[in-house]
């Protein structure tokens, strides 16, 4: 079975311009493995395709550019140059010619480059923000693997490039937060009685771990992570769709903790009249984060580190001349743990 899979440019009226063939393909049917594109193929036309369009879009922006735009005259070419965008289905290659302003008006700069107002970056958004949610999840060279596997992006692509993309983002997105607030509470409970009846259950789980130091081995630093779930009742579920999110910080380096778990319950759309739990093992950091941050919050000790902490609190005290004996428990728990 041969195909021929071609790409038609139409104008605004829906005319065909163009028609260019994107790529031919050779396809038998005599085994399941024969069966619908491979990832190969898929890649291969993915890359096709990418090119094409971008090359018409790019194209159609420089005719657009040519003349000026005060008195219509065709600018002159001053000179020629090329520049590369990487993208989720590969990395290409543009001509960037640079063109003299028209003489009809005074300008800053004698000339420019068109193409620099559209490709504002080198990387497209898109690759950027993958790059960034795999780099979240897993390393960057697994991050970077994984990416390879499925998509036709350049080879040359290294573990560096991917680092340096997902730490830009990470800057902007830090450059982006609003300052710290010691209390994140707005309004007042007049104001509150006015908002709409909230909709869904808001969780919000935090912990603490420590990480060695790569360099110092003797030294590490502790990481606190956390997980905001959003849980909708049957009733209430209808169009409503479960929201879950991850955040995380350095807590001896990060300057804007309280501020950055607000920002994470304010995108899940929390209200000052919503009743809000907060889970964590009791440790004085994590309740100051929790704390005025929702008037209608409530702080529960999760029940590991709970028992943890009623096991600890029955010490043996060793007194001089007196017998050994046990301190009460105020423990709350049954069976065992409440004994």
């Amino acid at each position: 079975m041969r195909l021929k899979l071609q790409l038609v440019l139409c104008n605004d009226q829906g005319e065909e311009e163009t028609v260019t063939d994107v790529i031919p393909l050779n396809k038998h049917h005599q085994r399941i493995e024969h069966l619908g594109l491979t990832l190969a193929e898929s890649k291969q036309l993915l890359s096709t395709l990418q090119r094409h369009l971008l090359q018409q879009q790019i194209n159609t922006f420089l005719d657009t550019r040519s003349t000026c735009r005060d008195c219509g005259t065709p600018l002159k070419l001053k000179a020629r140059a090329s520049r590369s965008f990487r993208t989720l289905f590969g990395t290409f290659t543009f001509y960037s010619p640079r063109l003299e302003h028209c003489g009809c008006k005074r300008r800053k700069t004698s000339s420019f480059r068109p193409l620099s107002a559209l490709l504002t970056e080198s990387v497209a958004p898109e690759l950027l923000y993958m790059e960034s949610k795999w780099s979240s999840l897993v390393s960057y060279g697994m991050s970077l693997n994984a990416l390879q596997d499925f998509l036709p992006l350049d080879l040359t692509l290294d573990v560096k490039t991917v680092r340096y993309d997902t730490l830009k983002v990470a800057k902007r997105l830090e450059a982006e937060l609003g300052e710290e607030q010691s209390e994140c509470i707005e309004g007042e409970p007049s104001d509150w009685d006015l908002l709409p009846l909230p909709e869904g259950s808001f969780k919000v789980g935090l912990d603490g771990g420590y990480v060695r130091n790569w360099v110092d081995k003797k030294h590490n630093f502790e990481v606190i992570v956390g997980k905001s779930i959003v849980s909708f009742a049957e009733a209430e579920e209808g169009n409503k769709t479960p929201s879950l999110k991850r955040f995380g910080f350095v807590q001896t380096l990060d300057t804007k903790s309280k501020r950055r778990l607000y920002e994470v319950l304010q995108s899940q759309d929390l209200q000052m009249n919503q009743e809000i739990t907060f889970l964590s093992d009791g440790d004085d950091t994590l309740r100051k984060l929790q704390l005025e941050l929702s008037p209608k919050a409530t702080h529960i000790l999760d029940w590991f580190h709970l028992v943890r902490q009623e096991v600890a609190r029955v010490i043996v005290w060793h007194g001089t001349g007196r017998d050994l004996t046990w301190c009460p428990i105020t423990s709350t728990l049954g069976g065992e743990a409440g004994r």
